[in-house]
């Protein structure tokens, strides 16, 4: 997963609730039961875990932020600090959910080799993350940016956004039976300005910038997205790509 990228919880309730809220249609997916063991693979802050204990379900949190663990444990859930490229779990859950996680972490195939041996036989797969083009404006606003300023921003780019095609054809190869996967556009407001979303998910590129120019940095890649992404009432939405999915061995 991505070390360079930083999470606050704080900031993450404040600027991006939306994330959670979007994600309850994959739990749709995932059609939860009581009494079952799930693993919540980039549970973040917990907000999702806490609705799959509300349905009755026994979940375990993994994430690569101890931040944002703290933040779970302190919702009174089971969570802990693991990478989700090098899952430690022996088929003990009943499903593996994860909601705007999975394109944090690049190797793929790790990723669904450690889901495969954290579920019993016959578990189910679900959950949602950015698809291909997912905020390609930003993206393309961000690399240039950082070209204007003599860096590769191409090689700083810390997301994995794959077409449904594409990661369905690696599901079977981990041998699961993709039941549903869709790649669907899904433009979303934000709470804030594009600065604060890019304050809190864009920390791989800013961090390859010296503090001080930090703030201008993200004011001109704003400004560059204002006739694309900023809404005639002054509101922002980012070009968001969603791909949903529900897999099962």
């Amino acid at each position: 997963m991505n070390p360079a990228q930083e999470w606050d919880p704080a900031q993450y309730a404040q600027g991006a609730s939306f994330v959670p809220k979007l994600g309850e249609a994959a739990l749709a997916w995932l059609a939860p039961q009581p009494g079952e063991r799930i693993l919540d693979l980039g549970c973040g802050d917990g907000a999702l875990t806490q609705k799959l204990c509300e349905a009755g379900c026994e979940v375990v949190g993994v994430d690569a932020s101890a931040a944002q663990v703290s933040a779970a444990r302190a919702r009174g859930l089971t969570a802990h600090c693991a990478n989700g490229e090098a899952l430690n779990f022996l088929a003990e859950f009943d499903a593996v959910f994860s909601n705007a996680a999975l394109h944090w972490m690049k190797n793929a195939d790790a990723v669904l080799s450690g889901v495969r041996r954290a579920l019993r036989p016959g578990g189910r797969f679900a959950g949602e993350f950015g698809g291909k083009g997912n905020v390609a404006q930003v993206q393309a606003a961000l690399e240039a940016e950082l070209a204007a300023r003599g860096l590769d921003g191409a090689a700083l780019n810390p997301w994995f956004f794959p077409s449904a095609e594409e990661y369905a054809a690696r599901l079977a190869q981990h041998g699961f039976s993709v039941q549903r996967i869709t790649l669907f556009p899904r433009p979303t407001p934000l709470p804030g300005d594009l600065c604060e979303w890019l304050n809190i998910f864009a920390t791989p590129y800013l961090n390859a910038l010296p503090p001080a120019e930090r703030q201008s940095f993200c004011q001109s890649v704003q400004h560059r997205l204002t006739p694309t992404l900023r809404l005639k009432d002054g509101t922002w939405q980012a070009d968001y790509t969603r791909l949903r999915f529900a897999a099962q061995l």
